[in-house]
């Protein structure tokens, strides 16, 4: 066969595959047998192998897998991807309801969709082709893991039809059907390892692997049921699933239209019972104004859209006995009380152990060991204590006390006016506490280290290696060769063995020199202050641009910034305040990790709001106001929370909160319209 005999043969080949695909992992309906179909697709990864050159990015083959990748690189999304408001009461949907009935003042309708329970996922399609799948991630960037979303076999990889935008987004759920997930769990207990707790925790680990080979053995589904932005030329919201549908995407075929609340609740009622029998989980309802106008009136909240709702399924509950309580310490000092159960079937999973989360919990519950328990899972994942059947409490049951010393260093508890929590105030010389800590800082999302996971931090601890992260660029060949460790496992006969041979090390210290590379606001994350989490270290960091200029901050300053409110103020002086942490950071300098932020990182069109602070309040017209927002920091000005006499501007868009608006006139703030703003920019 010739290379045009070939490229026909692999197009015919790579059409008639998709149809097939189509038609058995989307439709549920397949037209030839699983041996006929193997033939097909083995002929075409055949001519491919012979071919490379004609093989195409969006072929069926790519449902394989064989991908590695390493890292997976951060994408901002287009559109934040938002969550849902929750709600468990037939009240709060009226009250929703009334809501859009008062702000439209037009008739509305309603699409009833399932709320599945998996990981939420952004693709990007260009000239019909994938280009692109991003998880939610924190909303604003998500992770790139478009190799492993490739092996989904009911995701289209080229779409069908022609009358789809020449680009635009689809979000939707990657979900792990109950039969896939339960051959998965099976196979992992023939090979010694532990088995998934749910399919969403299996189906986001899933995601993660670094082999989309591997990725493609977990048959992963996916339901998609939304189409952001304004690509499109359609006028509802269920237009939009139609039309994909049409295009080969996996549509939920459950989706109805309502017009009444009691239509509404018919459905929530009917899928509160029916949803034990759909081959896949899902935790509840969600109701959408259909036409997509009146979601452009309704607009957005900081962290969800006014336009939607989702019905959260009331959680299971089991009843149990508490065997024992034990106490563990995080990396922060908090202490954790753990529940360990009599095992119990609950929503799909047997559940050993369960938080108590906090002493004051322990109290109000007035649990005790032996008692009777009732136990329910939050979210349907995370299982919790909500009560006790006192009538069958054990006469000899004594009250529950909590510990006063840790469990780990038998340090004195302390415990900070106003939090529940207590404390085990010994940071540095508590093991658990510094592991935590060392492991927070090598995370991925840190200074992602990976080569010093899987263990390998305990090692270094136990042989008195590391204490602090800057101990981690003081190792040396000679300190880590030859290190080892056996982990005891439920099979005696599988126990683990950690040993840090030549290739161990060499990965060790290359991971450590290439996190020398990290950009100062994940390394300001990876420090591990408490309260400054990913997008709060990203702000600082953006916001001072330096570790100097933040350790020199006073409160007013760090208060001033967006989304700094006074404990997180509280928690980075009171961090700079102790010479440790100087001393660390003065070594993590010297060791040459960055502690300020490169300036080409920090994106400018122009600095013609330099200088100028911002509260953006209201609806706009032209913007939403994260866009809003995001322009204010691209010419140089600053978003701040709330208005303050050093406030420059109120940005003031429609249904705006009066409160704002008396503040703004009673400091005398401009208060400035959308159109004012874009005229301020354009002057430059």
């Amino acid at each position: 066969m010739d290379e045009i005999q070939a490229k026909e043969r692999i197009a015919i080949l790579s059409d008639e595959i998709r149809k097939h695909n189509h038609q058995y992992y989307v439709l549920s309906c397949p037209t030839i047998g699983d041996f006929e179909f193997d033939q097909l697709l083995a002929e075409l990864i055949r001519l491919e192998k012979d071919f490379p050159q004609l093989a195409e990015p969006d072929s069926p083959t790519q449902h394989v897998g064989g991908e590695i990748t390493k890292e997976f690189k951060q994408v901002e999304h287009k559109y934040p991807m938002l969550s849902l408001g929750n709600t468990y009461s037939e009240e709060e949907i009226r009250e929703f309801e009334e809501r859009i009935q008062k702000i439209t003042g037009d008739e509305v309708e309603y699409v009833c969709e399932l709320k599945f329970d998996g990981v939420a996922i952004g693709l990007t399609y260009r000239n019909g082709q994938l280009m692109q799948a991003v998880t939610r991630g924190d909303g604003i960037r998500g992770d790139d893991v478009t190799s492993n979303i490739k092996t989904i076999k009911s995701i289209p990889l080229k779409l069908m039809g022609n009358d789809f935008p020449a680009e635009f987004e689809i979000r939707g759920e990657i979900i792990l059907p109950h039969a896939s997930f339960e051959k998965m769990n099976e196979q992992r207990l023939e090979d010694g390892d532990d088995p998934f707790a749910n399919p969403r925790n299996a189906a986001s680990g899933s995601l993660k692997m670094q082999d989309s080979a591997e990725v493609a053995r977990r048959n992963l589904d996916g339901f998609f049921y939304y189409l952001p932005g304004n690509e499109h030329p359609f006028n509802t919201h269920y237009e939009c699933l139609t039309a994909a549908r049409s295009w080969g995407f996996k549509i939920s075929e459950y989706a109805v239209r309502c017009k009444t609340s009691e239509e509404i609740f018919d459905y929530i009622n009917t899928w509160s019972v029916a949803r034990y029998n759909l081959p896949f989980d899902i935790d509840g309802v969600v109701i959408k104004v259909n036409n997509l106008k009146q979601q452009e009136k309704l607009g957005y909240t900081a962290k969800s859209p006014r336009w939607a709702i989702s019905y959260k399924f009331k959680a299971e509950q089991a009843a149990t006995k508490l065997l024992s309580v034990a106490f563990q310490v995080g990396r922060t000092g908090a202490i954790t009380p753990v529940a360990n159960l009599q095992p119990v079937q609950l929503a799909g999973t047997v559940v050993k152990r369960a938080s108590l989360h906090n002493a004051d919990i322990i109290s109000a519950l007035d649990v005790r060991i032996g008692d009777m328990i009732f136990v329910e899972k939050g979210g349907e994942i995370i299982p919790k204590i909500i009560g006790v059947d006192f009538d069958k409490r054990p006469d000899d049951a004594m009250p529950l006390k909590f510990i006063s010393k840790c469990p780990e260093c038998d340090t004195v508890l302390v415990r900070t006016e106003g939090e529940s929590a207590w404390y085990c105030p010994n940071e540095n010389g508590c093991p658990p506490q510094i592991k935590g800590k060392l492991e927070h800082f090598i995370s991925r999302k840190a200074m992602n280290i990976d080569s010093l996971g899987e263990g390998k931090i305990e090692i270094l601890f136990d042989n008195d290696l590391v204490h602090n992260c800057a101990d981690l660029y003081d190792l040396t060949y000679d300190h880590l060769i030859g290190l080892e460790k056996t982990y005891e496992s439920s099979d005696e006969k599988k126990d683990r063995k950690i040993s840090f041979r030549e290739k161990t090390v060499a990965n060790i210290l290359n991971g450590l020199e290439s996190s020398k590379n990290i950009s100062f606001d994940r390394v300001l994350y990876a420090l591990g202050i408490r309260f400054i989490g990913e997008t709060v270290a990203k702000k600082l960091a953006c916001h001072f641009m330096s570790v100097e200029k933040l350790q020199e901050a006073e409160f007013n300053e760090l208060t001033e910034v967006e989304e700094i409110g006074e404990k997180i103020a509280r928690s980075i002086i009171s961090w700079f305040s102790f010479s440790k942490n100087i001393e660390l950071i003065n070594r993590l300098r010297i060791a040459g990790i960055q502690l300020s932020m490169d300036e080409s990182i920090v994106l400018k069109l122009s600095d013609i709001l330099s200088g100028k602070t911002f509260v953006v309040s209201g609806v706009f017209e032209k913007f939403s106001r994260d866009e809003l927002k995001k322009t204010i920091e691209l010419h140089g000005g600053k978003n701040i929370g709330s208005i303050s006499s050093k406030t420059s501007y109120l940005l003031a868009g429609e249904n705006m909160g009066p409160e704002k608006r008396k503040k703004a006139d009673k400091l005398a703030i401009p208060i400035i319209s959308e159109i004012d703003f874009i005229n301020i920019l354009e002057a430059k």
